[in-house]
């Protein structure tokens, strides 16, 4: 005669339960999976003394702004009746205007035309133009450039997690700490990492302790075009997690062995 045996089935919804809390607790570090990677063979060692930041150069592709700051007063009439100069209430500088980097190297200006600016640095750019202005147009023109296009983006636990534009020459990682709002309460100021040269793919990535004023005036903090910055959570953050997690997904298993034993139960 057979006879049922509830109990026999208890390993097999035990099992199924333990497996679920085992994924769910796992789920975090899939998540964070681009960046928990064992960074210890990818990363590139930087020393202070060694690094020196690279100075950004133009590419074709690149929007650059170009302004004259000096006086409309000292700016030829040649230059008035072509348009550069701004006719501005406030009668100085002149009008910022966009300009793409062709894909010949190229920029289009106006009276002076083409220039080749491609591989040259901000500075380089903004020596040049102040040339080709004072030979061409102008009278002691100060010409200012900025590459508009440039940016950073900012991950992980921000207040502001997002792309943010990197307008002046070697912006900080906590200046741009600061744009985005600084930390959460779950971030980890211990843990921050700036991925550099390739996204998610990249081939540096450097780890910062924000408590370290030593690692804050390391160089290669300084932010460069295309770094992602990522926060890590901290320990108490991913412990609530971990916790929450469990939490959800232990109930409504904890509730299907019950409903489970009391269906064999009343088989018995």
């Amino acid at each position: 005669m057979y006879i049922n045996k509830p109990l026999n089935y208890l390993p097999v919804f035990f099992a199924v339960s333990v497996l679920v809390v085992f994924l769910s607790s796992c789920s975090y570090k899939q998540n964070q999976g681009y960046f928990e990677r064992n960074s210890r063979e990818q990363q590139t060692p930087v020393k202070i003394d060694d690094y020196k930041p690279t100075e950004y150069k133009i590419k074709t592709g690149d929007i650059l702004q170009v302004r004259n700051l000096q006086s409309i007063k000292l700016i030829t009439d040649e230059a008035s009746s072509t348009g550069v100069a701004d006719q501005g209430a406030s009668g100085s500088g002149s009008q910022a205007l966009d300009y793409q980097i062709e894909s010949d190297g190229t920029i289009a200006l106006p009276v002076i035309g083409r220039v080749p600016v491609a591989g040259l640095s901000r500075l380089e750019t903004s020596k040049k133009l102040d040339d080709l202005y004072r030979q061409n147009v102008l009278k002691n023109p100060i010409i200012e450039v900025k590459v508009i296009n440039l940016k950073a983006t900012l991950m992980g636990e921000v207040k502001k997690p997002g792309n943010y534009a990197l307008l002046k020459d070697e912006t900080t990682l906590m200046e741009i700490l600061g744009e985005a709002g600084g930390l959460t309460e779950k971030g980890n100021e211990k843990k921050v990492k700036i991925l550099r040269g390739g996204g998610l793919q990249s081939k540096q990535i450097i780890e910062v302790d924000l408590d370290d004023v030593a690692a804050l005036s390391n160089p290669s903090t300084i932010i460069q075009n295309q770094d992602i910055i990522y926060v890590e959570q901290n320990r108490r953050a991913i412990r609530n997690d971990k916790i929450n997690t469990i939490t959800t997904f232990a109930q409504p298993a904890l509730l299907l062995l019950n409903t489970a034993l009391i269906i064999l139960t009343l088989r018995k």
